[in-house]
């Protein structure tokens, strides 16, 4: 078998909707721990310890990757991540830090594209030294409009301020908006160069529909993905939304915003080859196989169930396959590898 030589145009093709050459292998977030529990590595203080520690992590990571047929590298870090007093999306029993419209005057938004770069500085810097030649990365600024509103006011308090104070719910995502663009901006300046993709995640629906009012995200989080997503755009990258759920009712109005490509899907809402078939005509689609299908079935029915979909979604513009979520520590080591074994072994990677 031929050394692996990653490519990450063919994840750009497939974010641009054009049909790769290769079929590209691709995960929203891959668990640490499973990473290193399949190279049997302890990457237990690495990935936040010293510069030096922080390189060697993206080494094995980037090596891995390399190493098991992807041209991309996902990694983001999530503005969430230095919110002060935030974790109400991850985390309902915490206090929401904006209850009332006194707690959104006070926030300190001004300090919070500083912290950001602060924190996650080091990390970009550190991946950036590793990445293998012929991979780039995909990702950028994790969380979207909307899960930082939540990581900010919880979700059942946000459904209370919709209705108890209309203009501070308004304000709560016009100063979100405004937040992540000022980190975008900077982002792109200075770390768009080792990116071939950007995305944020931004879940918005649950199994049978969106977890607030269509119009109500039209209303309030959409038009705040414009900017960003021209901001991506002026730097020539294309965009990709990873959002889980049912949001069927707002996928043309995520397509008007420019999204290029779409990530998430579960087969208990759709299988993915009905989002290919839904919308392969106009933006790129990434995903491919429920979690809990890769977690419970065993080899052969595992190949089975992905040949199929495979079959089905040939010929239907740009795809990049993997899970339709991610790989969170629960998925056994085993049933990962296997994934990547059969998609590999259907594009033909061992062939001689």
């Amino acid at each position: 078998m031929k050394e692996f030589q990653p490519d990450y145009r063919h994840v750009v093709n497939a974010a641009r909707n054009i049909e790769a050459t290769r079929l590209p292998l691709y995960e929203h977030i891959i668990d640490t721990g499973k990473v290193g529990e399949i190279l049997g590595k302890n990457f237990d203080g690495w990935y936040n310890g010293s510069e030096k520690d922080m390189e060697e992590y993206f080494h094995y990571y980037c090596k891995f990757l390399k190493d098991h047929g992807y041209d991309v590298v996902p990694f983001e870090c999530c503005v969430g991540g230095i919110l002060p007093g935030g974790g109400a999306l991850g985390d309902s029993r915490i206090d929401p830090v904006i209850k009332t419209p006194e707690d959104l005057k006070n926030y300190p938004w001004e300090e919070l594209p500083e912290r950001y770069f602060n924190e996650y500085g080091k990390m970009f810097s550190a991946l950036r030294k590793q990445l293998p030649e012929g991979m780039k990365a995909i990702g950028g600024v994790g969380n979207g409009i909307f899960e930082c509103v939540q990581d900010l006011t919880g979700y059942q308090n946000l459904c209370y301020l919709m209705y108890d104070e209309e203009e501070m719910f308004a304000e709560l995502f016009e100063r979100v908006g405004r937040n992540n663009y000022t980190i975008w901006e900077r982002f792109m300046k200075e770390y768009g160069d080792m990116y071939c993709v950007l995305r944020f995640g931004d879940d918005m629906g649950y199994k049978s529909n969106t977890l607030l009012a269509a119009d109500t995200l039209r209303e309030f989080v959409i038009p705040y993905y414009k900017p960003i997503i021209n901001l991506v755009h002026s730097y020539n990258k294309p965009f990709l939304l990873h959002s889980c759920g049912s949001i069927f009712n707002i996928m043309d109005d995520l397509i008007a915003a420019g999204i290029d490509a779409k990530h998430s899907n579960e087969d208990q809402i759709a299988r993915f080859p009905e989002w290919v078939e839904r919308y392969g005509d106009r933006i790129g689609n990434f995903g491919g196989f429920d979690v809990d299908a890769v977690c419970q079935l065993d080899k052969p029915a595992l190949k089975e169930y992905i040949t199929d979909v495979l079959r089905k979604i040939e010929g239907h513009g740009g795809v990049a396959v993997g899970t339709g979520n991610s790989i969170p520590s629960y998925v056994p080591a085993e049933s990962y590898l296997n994934m990547i074994e059969i998609v590999r072994e259907y594009r033909g990677d061992f062939k001689d």
